[in-house]
């Protein structure tokens, strides 16, 4: 491997993981705002969606520019938006400021995903793609996890303003090695010399004119509605349901749902090349399996009684550790059907959906879905008031029973990769067809 693409992934690696630390620290931190300003659950999860619902937005033009100038451009503009704005969320006084910075958190990260992963497709060939991309995302679970691991002791012991300080900080040192960060020509690494050209007609309506991208983001946001709900209200649940401190469920959280995802990207990578090298719809294959082992696991961990933090842990940890095989297996797979001058706009366009049908509803629905459980599990205890201070003994239940949603849709996307799994052939038939005709050269 070159020395300037380990580089490159390396620091890609370092400002992926930077950008979920700042984007779910929100999730360790959000009990301690929940209290201090005496929110429900409904609104904290209205913060979580108006980021994803920006981030979604912004990020399609942010594709189509990575598509059209210097992608480390774009990156290094993104990374100082959102360190910046990160530390900036502990100067909030009330709902609403947090609520306008969180906004500005949500631009400046919707610059990372499309350029990031269009320069892994140029600097990485194809059968080397999926491990590349999955230490890219091994960003994911351990940004998530030092997120619970420094936003919760830092809350108990200094205060959630504090938490957000902190976390701007490293992504402003990210900037620098942005500096020496190598920008390879597009379609670098693929053998056909296609490079620039691509699909005639609109580049929207040629990703959208592919079957299997419509079940990949259809996968996108059952996935990402999990993921968002996971990261807003683990530590909450552990914090109602389990009754341990912030500071325990914020270290719990860090080994339950981040670093259970290292072993599950890097050993998600090596299967989806070693299946793809075997049969075409291999990646999609072990993305399915994954999935459906992951969301038993998760409905036996929600189905241990109160107090047995061992027994959850160990649980939703596992079942969390084999989602993170779909990062693997779908984002190699939008490789795989795209042609490299498209590609960040393939991804930019995934994302866009996955976080306005997904992300964005994850952690409201889920919210608005705990006010419910926990409203009715008041009534039934004879409580009539509907104060907070009233429905806050009730708040374990209504959250215990909101968070099923999360094995249900994980049943479903399942099914879901399995269906994208049997058009992906096609898919990569006519890209092929078109690089042949486009060359000259068979392939």
């Amino acid at each position: 491997m070159p020395n300037r693409a380990l580089y490159a992934l390396i620091v890609l690696f370092a400002i992926n993981m930077m950008n979920f630390f700042d984007r779910n620290l929100f999730g360790a931190v959000g009990e301690a705002i929940r209290k201090e300003w005496g929110l429900g659950d409904a609104a904290i999860g209205l913060l979580g969606t108006s980021f994803t619902l920006v981030y979604a937005v912004v990020g399609l033009p942010f594709g189509r520019l990575s598509d059209k100038i210097r992608r480390t451009r774009v990156l290094a503009g993104g990374l100082f938006v959102w360190s910046f704005l990160t530390a900036a969320s502990g100067l909030a006084r009330n709902f609403w400021q947090l609520f306008a910075v969180r906004i500005g958190v949500g631009v400046g990260e919707a610059t990372c995903a499309p350029a990031a992963n269009s320069l892994i497709g140029d600097l990485f060939p194809i059968g080397r793609r999926a491990w590349a991309l999955s230490v890219f995302m091994l960003g994911l679970p351990i940004g998530n996890g030092l997120a619970y691991a420094v936003g919760g002791p830092v809350t108990q012991a200094y205060g959630w303003r504090a938490a957000f300080f902190v976390a701007g900080i490293p992504g402003l040192l990210c900037l620098i090695a942005v500096r020496w960060l190598y920008e390879p020509p597009r379609g670098m690494s693929d053998t056909h010399g296609v490079g620039e050209r691509c699909r005639p007609g609109s580049p929207f309506a040629v990703v959208l004119s592919l079957p299997t991208m419509w079940w990949l983001i259809a996968s996108g946001a059952l996935h990402n509605f999990n993921m968002y709900a996971i990261a807003q209200f683990l530590s909450p649940f552990l914090i109602r349901f389990h009754h341990v401190t912030i500071k325990d469920a914020g270290l719990l959280s860090t080994f339950i749902f981040g670093f259970s995802g290292v072993g599950g990207l890097l050993a998600g990578g090596i299967a989806a090349d070693a299946a793809y090298r075997r049969r075409v719809d291999g990646r999609l294959l072990v993305g399915a399996a994954a999935i459906a082992v992951s969301s038993p696991l998760m409905f036996l961990a929600l189905g241990e009684p109160a107090g047995d933090v061992i027994g959850f842990a160990l649980l939703m940890g596992s079942g969390c550790g084999v989602m993170y095989f779909y990062y693997s297996c779908v984002y190699s797979t939008i490789q795989d059907i795209i042609e490299p001058s498209l590609r960040a706009t393939a991804l930019s366009l995934y994302f866009c959906a996955m976080y306005v049908l997904g992300a964005s509803l994850g952690p409201v629905g889920t919210g608005l879905a705990s006010d419910y459980f926990t409203s009715g599990a008041a009534r039934a205890a004879g409580v009539l008031d509907s104060t907070a201070k009233a429905l806050e003994p009730f708040r374990g239940a209504g959250l215990h029973a909101a968070m099923y949603i999360i094995p249900t849709l994980f049943a479903l996307l399942a099914v879901v990769l399995f269906a994208a799994s049997r058009t992906v052939g096609r898919d990569v038939e006519k890209l092929q067809v078109w690089i042949q005709e486009s060359v000259g050269v068979p392939l």
